[in-house]
């Protein structure tokens, strides 16, 4: 062990001279450990609640989502849509159609958007977890086409998944010129069976209705046309290297996009609030080296003797700056490790068995809490402590030098 180590641990666990010095130095340790604590607590419960919300949007949304880099719509005829099927780990290649539309019902309208899928829709297991009254999708049995509105706009519209004769109007707008003087002419509009109700994530929910892809293209005037490929792949398959070869088979007329690509926005939000809260409390964890700096000020006051001892032994300023230094350290980094270590069996204990709970009587989506510890927060807050309590020791330790030898300056002068 080095020298500057070793007396610096043999002056934290030493009894000091002075009691006080003592009872600040736990409180500095106990600080730190409540600010890791937190941070450790905090952003596991983010990154928990971002779990959560994502696997609740990914079921309705592609692995892959293609798109025109110009235009609107892809020419199906002219789409390698053989080629990508051919990729290794794609399961499915569905175009869908994706157009606003107004929805009418029971005398009640809503604005939203309407989404035609293929019939290969029905084949992904995913779907069929977010559906109400029904164990798999359907949008059409061979003579009927059927609706499928997401929980939202069914609330909006007065529709119950549990009544078998509900119907949706839909209504999109016409293509070329359409008159806006009349309600007929400016949209084309159908009316379709609800056969039952999807439920995710609250924004798809109250804004989407699943339709089939041929009755779409048809209300639409579209013809071989989609606006977007969507592909489905393999639950092994490596997402990074299937996009890969689906940008080299389309070009770069295209743009492909993974989950959190299509859903940038609602990442992007949770990512900048967990990281907001990340800031606020590593301020706190400032805050609390405080302490270490009084800490550190009274144990160099105290052991003034010892540090006479030691220069008249041959050790020069810079090993005593080392000794408090490491002594400042030691305290941030034992606080540290306490506080981690506490949230780290908290996060376990949440994660095993849930005992902390959203409450009773509401509608939740899971019952207890969701976090989630990832290994990347945990080096991250060390690395916090460690930069704080080496930056507050360094600053402390430096000044308390500098003005012990400038008194000792003035007391030559005279």
């Amino acid at each position: 062990m080095r020298l500057p180590l070793f007396i610096a641990n043999r002056y934290l666990l030493a009894k000091k001279s002075h009691n006080l010095i003592n009872i600040i130095t736990w409180i500095s340790i106990l600080g730190i450990s409540v600010g890791s604590f937190a941070l450790i607590v905090v952003l596991s419960a983010f990154n928990g609640l971002e779990q959560v919300i994502s696997s609740m949007n990914n079921r309705l949304t592609s692995d892959l989502q293609i798109s025109a880099v110009k235009g609107k719509t892809i020419d199906l005829t002219a789409f390698p849509l053989d080629q990508l099927k051919n990729i290794q780990g794609v399961d499915y290649v569905v175009p869908t159609i994706t157009e606003d539309a107004l929805f009418r019902a029971n005398d009640k309208q809503h604005i939203g958007q309407v989404k035609g899928v293929g019939l290969d829709y029905e084949q992904i297991r995913r779907f069929s977890e977010v559906l109400f009254q029904q164990d798999h999708l359907t949008l059409s049995d061979g003579e009927h086409n059927f609706a499928i509105p997401g929980a939202g706009v069914a609330w909006y519209l007065g529709i119950s998944p549990y009544n078998p004769y509900a119907m949706v109007r839909v209504y999109v707008p016409k293509r070329g010129n359409a008159s806006l003087m009349s309600l007929e002419n400016s949209f084309n509009s159908e009316v379709l069976t609800v056969q039952s109700v999807f439920s995710t994530e609250q924004e798809q929910d109250e804004k989407l209705v699943l339709v089939p892809f041929d009755w779409l293209s048809e209300l639409l005037e579209y013809e071989q046309k989609a606006t977007h490929v969507e592909l489905f792949l393999a639950p092994n398959a490596d997402i990074n290297k299937v996009k890969k070869s689906v940008e080299a088979t389309i070009g770069e007329d295209f743009s492909v996009k993974n989950q959190q690509e299509q859903q940038e926005t609602l990442y992007r939000i949770m990512r900048s609030e967990k990281w907001a809260v990340y800031v606020i409390l590593t301020f706190i964890l400032i805050l609390a080296t405080f302490n270490v700096v009084g800490s550190l000020s009274m144990l160099m006051i105290d052991k003034r003797k010892d540090t006479e001892i030691l220069k008249s032994m041959g050790a020069d300023n810079r090993l005593i700056q080392r000794i408090f230094m490491n002594e400042g350290l030691l305290i941030s980094v034992a606080g540290g490790l306490i506080g981690l270590l506490l949230g780290i069996i908290l996060v376990m204990l949440q994660q095993k068995f849930g005992f902390v709970k959203f409450g009773t009587g509401g509608n939740y989506v899971v019952e207890a809490y969701p976090v989630l510890l990832k290994m990347k927060d945990v080096l991250l807050i060390f690395a916090t402590i460690l930069v704080v309590g080496c930056t507050s020791a360094y600053l402390t330790v430096r000044h308390a030098l500098r003005k012990s030898l400038n008194q000792k300056s003035k007391l030559n002068d005279r």
